[in-house]
């Protein structure tokens, strides 16, 4: 009885893990199909780094605000005042609460986060180019109130 249970949890994680690469494979093709003049994709991290931080970032938030996170990422990676990179923006010291407390480690992304990263690649960005956003539920710096503010969406404020 113990080696059914382990062999139907081991086939349950392997379908999960074809489903999931099938996801982002599909996505990733779709990019590369598309060529947007957007932004120029250095590979399939791109895609799945900015999956990972939508969904650390914004989960729980309409579809839009997803593809507003990716397109804040994106704004940065083409502003000369950040890294030129998804991979540095996402990464810079204290740019990102869920780099830094660990939930952008804890979780895979999802198909709706795959999704909104592949629009945000695709050049929608509902945030107009902000190239800040915070949760003014939350404790954040008096700083981030100086910006311009752009948008709001769901519960994320968007500014410059």
């Amino acid at each position: 009885m113990t080696k059914t249970k382990t062999k139907l949890k081991l086939i349950a994680v392997v379908t999960l893990v074809i489903f999931w690469a099938g996801s982002v494979t599909y996505y990733y093709n779709q990019v590369l199909a598309a060529k947007p003049k957007a932004y120029t994709y250095s590979g399939i991290s791109d895609l799945y780094l900015l999956a990972r931080i939508i969904r650390a970032e914004a989960e729980g938030e309409p579809y839009a605000g997803k593809v507003a996170i990716a397109a804040v990422i994106l704004n940065r990676v083409r502003h000369p005042g950040f890294p030129n990179t998804i991979a540095g923006v996402i990464f810079q010291p204290g740019a990102f609460e869920s780099v830094a407390n660990g939930r952008f480690w804890s979780l895979l992304p999802n198909r709706e986060s795959i999704k909104a990263a592949y629009d945000a690649l695709r050049g929608w960005d509902p945030t107009y180019g902000a190239l800040f956003f915070w949760n003014p539920a939350k404790k954040v710096s008096r700083w981030i109130w100086t910006r311009k503010i752009i948008a709001r969406i769901g519960k994320h404020v968007f500014g410059r």
